[in-house]
C-alpha cells in the first residue's frame, strides 16, 4: 500500500471519528444536519442555529484500484474532485451527475442522473458497499449482503436514515475524447421514437452511442445529443469561455458534429448551469467577457440564487413592474418513455418554460418488481425519460399551483418526480409513490428514536 493511500485512509478514519463526535454532541431533542458549504436542494428549509455535523474529513477520494476498476470515496466528496482523481487512470464513475458540486453521497441518497443512464442506470446502482452513519449513531456497512435493508432503502432517503461516510463504487474505462452528434427533430414524437431505439440498441446510423441526452426548445425544435468515446486526436471545442454549450446544439436541420475532451464533456452543463446562467446575465456577451471564468460555474449561480431568495429580489422587481410574483418550478421528473411525448406535449402547451432537458434511463438492477430500490420504485427493463425544467412562472391562486399541476400530470402518466425541490403530496400519495411501508421498516431498524427527520416531513412539510 502506498504512503498517499495510507495517509488518505488515516485522514478518512479521523474524519469518521470527528463526525461521530459531533453527532454525539447534538442534544437528543435537537435537529441533526450536515455542515456543508454547498447544497443542490431547492426546497424551503427551516433556518436553524444548531451546528451541523463535522464533515471536514469526509470530502476526499480515499483510494482508487485501477485493476479492479473501483474507488473508495468519502461521502461528501464532490464529483468534481472524484473525476479529477479517476481520469488520470482513464476511468470515470459509471454515472457522473451534471454539476460539479454534487457529492457522491448526495447523488446516492438523493438520486442523480446523466447521459450514461440509458446504459448504466442511476449512481446508487454502481455502489458496491457503503459505510453509513445511521440515525442510531452507529456506522454500519451496507451492501447487498450486509444490512441489505439499509442498502436498498438508502437511495432517495435524503439523509433521513443516515449519512454515507464511505462508498465503494464501480468505475468504467473512458477514452480521452467524446465525438458529438447533435440531431435535430421537428416532431417530439420522432425524437422520442429515436431515443427509444437508441436506448434499446446503443447505436444510431450504425455508430455506437456511449452518451445520450436531449434538449427541447419547442414543439418543432428538439435535439438528441449523441456522444461516442474516441481516442483519435483532433481539435476540441471549449465552452468555458465565450461560447455557450446549449446554444451550440441548435441548427437548422440534419446533424451537426462537435468534439470535447472527456473532462469538458462531463462538465459541459456546469459552466452555465445548463441554461440557467442567463437569469444572472452571464450569457450576455459583454458581461460574459468580464465575468471571471472561475466563477462561471453552477456553484456561483446557486449562491446568487440563494441571495435572491433571501432578499426576494426577483419578486420586488416584478412588483415594480406591476407584475405578479413568481413561482419556482425547478423539477426533474421520470416518465415512462411510451408516455413521454404525451407529457412533453402537455407541458409545452401548459407551462411557459423552455428549454427542457431530456435524459433516458433504465435500471441496471432487475431484481424484484421495483428493481430492488423501494423508495423510488421503477419497473425493471422499462425505459424512462428524465424531464428537467428549471425556471419560474407567475404565481397562481394557490401556493405551488403550477408544481401541483405538474405533480398530478406526472402521477397520471405513471411517473415519479425527484424530491430535491418543492413537493405538495398528501401523506397517502407520498407513501404510495415513495415506498412508505419499506421506508418505515428501515426507519425503525436504523433510526428507532427518530433522531433524523422523517422523509415526508423533510421533502414535503419543509420543516
Amino acid at each position: 500500500m502506498s504512503a498517499p493511500a495510507t495517509d488518505a485512509r488515516t485522514a478518512h478514519a479521523d474524519g469518521v471519528e470527528r463526525i461521530l463526535e459531533s453527532y454525539r454532541a447534538v442534544p437528543p431533542a435537537a435537529s441533526v444536519r450536515l455542515a456543508k458549504r454547498t447544497s443542490n436542494l431547492f426546497r424551503t428549509r427551516t433556518k436553524t442555529d444548531a451546528p451541523g455535523l463535522d464533515t471536514s474529513g469526509l470530502t476526499g477520494v480515499i483510494s482508487i484500484d485501477p485493476e479492479a476498476r473501483t474507488a473508495d470515496v468519502a461521502g461528501m466528496c464532490t464529483y468534481d474532485d472524484l473525476v479529477a482523481a479517476t481520469l488520470p487512470y482513464g476511468l470515470a464513475p459509471l454515472v457522473v451527475p451534471q454539476l460539479k458540486t454534487i457529492t457522491l453521497g448526495g447523488a446516492v441518497t438523493g438520486l442523480g442522473i446523466e447521459s450514461t443512464s440509458f446504459r448504466s442506470g442511476l449512481p446508487h446502482e454502481s455502489v458496491l458497499e457503503m459505510d453509513i452513519l445511521t440515525g442510531a449513531g452507529d456506522v454500519l456497512t451496507a451492501s447487498p449482503v450486509e444490512n441489505p435493508e439499509l442498502y436498498r432503502a438508502f437511495p432517495n432517503s435524503y439523509g433521513t436514515l443516515g449519512y454515507a461516510v464511505r462508498l465503494r463504487i464501480e468505475l468504467e474505462p473512458v477514452e480521452p475524447f467524446v465525438a458529438l452528434r447533435h440531431v435535430r427533430f421537428h416532431s417530439i414524437d420522432d425524437l422520442v421514437a429515436a431515443m427509444d431505439r437508441i436506448t434499446e440498441t446503443g447505436v444510431h446510423d450504425g455508430v455506437a452511442v456511449d452518451y445520450l441526452d436531449g434538449v427541447v426548445f419547442s414543439a418543432v425544435e428538439s435535439y438528441l445529443c449523441l456522444g461516442t468515446q474516441t481516442a483519435a486526436p483532433g481539435l476540441v471545442s471549449d465552452y468555458s469561455r465565450q461560447r455557450i454549450y446549449y446554444r451550440s446544439i441548435q441548427h437548422d436541420d440534419g446533424v451537426t458534429d462537435d468534439r470535447l475532451t472527456i473532462h469538458d464533456y462531463l462538465w459541459r452543463w456546469d459552466t452555465d448551469w445548463f441554461w440557467c446562467s442567463e437569469a444572472f446575465g452571464a450569457q450576455h456577451p459583454l458581461i460574459r467577457r468580464v465575468w471571471p471564468r472561475r466563477y462561471r460555474r453552477s456553484s456561483s449561480y446557486s449562491k446568487l440564487m440563494t441571495l435572491e431568495r433571501r432578499f426576494d429580489i426577483g419578486d420586488r422587481l416584478e412588483k415594480l413592474k406591476n407584475r405578479p410574483a413568481r413561482e419556482r418550478v425547478i423539477q426533474d421528473v421520470e416518465i415512462p418513455i411510451d408516455r413521454c411525448a404525451e407529457f412533453l406535449g402537455w407541458f409545452l402547451a401548459t407551462v411557459p418554460i423552455e428549454p427542457i432537458w431530456l435524459c433516458p434511463l433504465r435500471l441496471r438492477d432487475g431484481s424484484g418488481p421495483d428493481g430492488g430500490w423501494p423508495l423510488y420504485p421503477m419497473r425493471p427493463q422499462q425505459t424512462y425519460v428524465n424531464v428537467g425544467f428549471w425556471s419560474t412562472v407567475p404565481v397562481g391562486s394557490t401556493e405551488g399551483a403550477t408544481n401541483r399541476l405538474i405533480e398530478r400530470r406526472v402521477s397520471e402518466l405513471d411517473g415519479h418526480k425527484s424530491l430535491y425541490s418543492e413537493s405538495f403530496y398528501s401523506r397517502e400519495e407520498f407513501d404510495d409513490l415513495y415506498g412508505g411501508p419499506s421506508y418505515r421498516i428501515a426507519k425503525e431498524l436504523y433510526d428507532p428514536d427518530s433522531r433524523l427527520l422523517d422523509l415526508y416531513a423533510k421533502a414535503v412539510q419543509r420543516r
